[in-house]
C-alpha cells in the first residue's frame, strides 16, 4: 500500500456540525408551506446528498411532486443563506487536528454535495486559519457523490494517485466515494450516521476523535 500523501474531508458532519441550522432553517421553509417538521435526529438521516434530494426527504411522501419540490428547493435556499452561521462549528478537534496535517506539510481538500457556492463560503468563515488545497461543493451538471468524478479530479490536481489519498467522511455516501475512486475510506463517528452504516458502505478505519487521522498517513 502506497504512503498516504493528501487528504480529502466531507464538510458536513465531518468538519463542520452544521445540523441545528440545516434542520431549523428547513423546518422554517416546511412551516410555512403547512408541512410538518422533523426532530434533528431525523435529519441526520436526510443530510449529505444535497440540498434537493434532503428537501424530496423532508417532503411527506403524498406531498413529493416536482412542484412542491421545487418550491421547498427554492426557500430553502434563502432561509439557509440566512442562517447557515448561527451554530455551526468545527467540531472538538478539527482545528487542532488541520493544524497538525499543516505542519506535517500534507495538503487537504474538501468534496460536499452541499452547494459550492455554500461550501466556499463556509469553509472561508469557519475555518479560514488553514489553507485548503481545494474546495468544491455542488455544480449544477456535475456528478455529485458518491460518483467518484470529481474526486479523481482533485486528485489529478494534487498530483497523487488514488490510493495515496484519504477520504474522511461521515456517511455512506462518502465511503462510496472513496471505495469507487480507489482511495482510503475513513468514517468518523462524531457525525451525522452510525458505524455500521460506514461499515458496511466500505470503511477501512473509524476514527472516535480527528487527532486520530494522523495514524492514517
Amino acid at each position: 500500500m502506497k504512503e498516504k500523501k493528501a487528504v480529502i474531508f466531507d464538510l458536513d458532519g465531518t468538519l463542520l456540525d452544521t445540523l441545528s441550522d440545516i434542520a431549523d432553517s428547513m423546518n422554517e421553509v416546511l412551516a410555512r408551506h403547512g408541512l410538518p417538521v422533523h426532530g434533528y435526529d431525523a435529519y441526520r438521516t436526510m443530510i449529505g446528498a444535497g440540498l434537493d434530494v434532503l428537501a424530496r426527504r423532508a417532503v411527506p411522501e403524498d406531498r413529493r411532486d416536482d412542484g412542491t419540490v421545487s418550491s421547498v428547493v427554492a426557500d430553502m435556499r434563502k432561509e439557509y443563506d440566512r442562517r447557515w452561521s448561527l451554530t455551526s462549528r468545527p467540531y472538538p478537534g478539527v482545528p487542532e487536528m488541520l493544524t497538525l496535517l499543516a505542519g506535517r506539510g500534507i495538503p487537504f481538500s474538501v468534496l460536499s454535495n452541499k452547494l459550492d457556492s455554500f461550501a466556499k463560503l463556509m469553509v472561508s468563515a469557519l475555518l479560514s486559519d488553514w489553507s485548503f488545497f481545494e474546495v468544491r461543493g455542488l455544480v449544477q451538471g456535475l456528478p455529485r457523490k458518491p460518483d467518484p468524478h470529481i474526486a479523481l479530479e482533485m486528485v489529478d490536481a494534487l498530483g497523487l494517485f488514488p490510493d495515496q489519498v484519504v477520504f474522511v467522511g461521515d456517511s455512506d455516501i462518502d465511503m462510496e466515494t472513496a471505495v469507487r475512486a480507489g482511495m482510503k475510506p475513513v468514517g468518523v463517528l462524531w457525525g451525522y450516521q452510525t458505524p455500521e452504516k460506514l461499515i458496511s458502505a466500505g470503511a477501512s478505519t473509524l476514527l472516535s476523535s480527528p487527532r486520530e487521522l494522523l495514524g492514517c498517513l
